[in-house]
């Protein structure tokens, strides 16, 4: 598809003249003579590849369309378009005012055509490989939707701003596809599931991929309890259907959806709290049994009480220990509650013949040299940083603790020396890409036990 350039110039010449430049160059031109007319035009077809804007126009000249037109970029939450000043003044100040406000270039009249269109064609070329970055950065590749990260950051901004439902969605007894059809079909059920969510969604939705098969949607102007029950119900109707059509018709695992909801902003504005509140609500969706959903209702207090109060069996903890509990990275402990397990885990694997590796991870900073020593502040810092990088490195079966100023001993169980070496060139890969591993080194000492 052709780039699509807006040129903005009350000098109709020069409209004729960039779109003739432009249209040979095999663009697609827009001629308009004012910056309300840009306006109008993006409100109504969208956002253009690039936006030629003249400076000096009457009623609203260029600064002042560019302001206008990032507002609408947010208000319509479009991605930010790049913007070449046109002008025929030489004037330093305001070619420094719009670098300020984030143009992309300026080109002086008299144009010329080879200059416009190489600028052109560069500046569409290098928005549109950092847009490629930026979604290739926020995006979970699998479903399409945005990744935790990017979720949360959204979201949590949507709940600041606007009315509607927060969800957790989670689907039930997904890891029973994984464990009997194998992770690839795992991968096109949590595909379809994904469509699944969005199909059935009759608002507008913000979707986003929280974990494995945990998903956070915020339903924009959703308002009503029989609403988030129809989404649940004919998501339930849909997915056994899906999973047959990819798994076989001989498909039995019991695969629906489980939901905990609050309505925003009249149980708050503040993401960590709002999380919390569907969390909770999660979790009594799946104490009841699954497939169905709970919205958080304030007037419920009671339930909370009822927590409290120590009524509790072996099931419920279980599933408070398990299923809500498990960690996503290594484990990461005291010194004392390290011996404890690190001395059970040994009787463990000696009666059972299990195998584990324990390693030594040695941060190596540099020798005080002149003025170049680290501080204690900067030293911690670099610990910090090491230990989140392991942490993410390895599996939630895995523990950790840091041992003294420089070292992290690590108890690796159940690993082969195939895997440990995966996992030591993944700690290194990790390491080199940090502006640290200039000076500062990892030292890595593996042991079988």
């Amino acid at each position: 598809m052709a780039d699509w350039v807006v040129v903005v110039d009350d000098d109709v010449t020069n409209l004729k003249a960039s779109g003739l430049i432009l249209g040979h160059a095999g663009m697609r031109v827009t001629a308009l003579a004012s910056g309300k007319a840009l306006l109008e035009c993006v409100k109504k077809k969208g956002a253009p590849s690039l936006i030629l804007l003249d400076i000096n126009m009457p009623e609203m000249d260029g600064f002042e369309t560019l302001r206008k037109y990032r507002e609408l970029e947010k208000e319509k939450e479009i991605p930010e378009v790049p913007v070449i000043f046109l002008t025929a003044d030489d004037d330093s100040a305001s070619e420094s005012r719009g670098f300020d406000m984030g143009v992309s270039d300026y080109i002086r009249k008299p144009i010329n055509p080879d200059i416009l269109v190489r600028r052109v064609e560069n500046i569409v070329k290098t928005h549109g490989q950092m847009l490629q970055y930026e979604e290739n950065a926020r995006i979970d590749k699998l479903t399409g939707f945005l990744n935790k990260a990017a979720s949360e950051e959204r979201i949590s901004e949507l709940c600041g701003s606007e009315s509607g439902c927060l969800c957790i969605v989670d689907l039930d007894y997904f890891k029973l596809v994984n464990d009997l059809y194998g992770h690839d079909a795992g991968d096109q059920v949590l595909g379809a599931f994904a469509r699944l969510m969005k199909d059935s969604l009759k608002y507008r939705g913000t979707f986003g991929r929280f974990g494995g098969d945990e998903f956070l949607i915020f339903c924009h102007d959703m308002t009503r309890e029989s609403e988030i029950r129809l989404y649940t119900e004919t998501i339930n109707a849909r997915i056994p259907e899906e999973a047959r059509r990819i798994l076989g018709d001989r498909m039995e695992i019991p695969l629906g959806v489980s939901i905990g909801a609050v309505f925003v902003p009249e149980n708050g504005t503040v993401f960590e709290e709002l999380f919390r509140l569907c969390d909770k609500m999660l979790y009594a969706v799946k104490k009841d049994g699954k497939h169905g959903y709970r919205l958080y209702s304030p007037f419920a207090a009671g339930e909370d009480a009822k927590e409290k109060s120590g009524e509790i069996n072996l099931d419920s903890l279980t599933q408070i220990l398990e299923e809500r509990g498990t960690p996503r990275n290594a484990m990461w402990i005291g010194r004392e509650a390290f011996g404890d397990i690190y001395r059970y885990m040994i009787r463990y694997m000696k009666r059972y013949k299990g195998t584990a590796y324990k390693l030594l991870v040695t941060v190596e900073f540099p020798e005080a040299k002149g003025n170049t020593a680290l501080s204690a502040e900067e030293r911690e810092a670099v610990m910090e940083h090491v230990r989140m990088l392991l942490q993410q490195s390895l599996r939630s079966s895995d523990i950790m603790m840091q041992i003294g100023d420089d070292h992290f001993f690590l108890l690796l169980p159940g690993i082969s020396p195939f895997s440990l070496n995966g996992v030591l060139e993944r700690i290194n890969s990790g390491w080199e890409k940090e502006k640290d591993a200039e000076h500062i080194r990892l030292k890595m000492e593996a042991e079988s036990i």
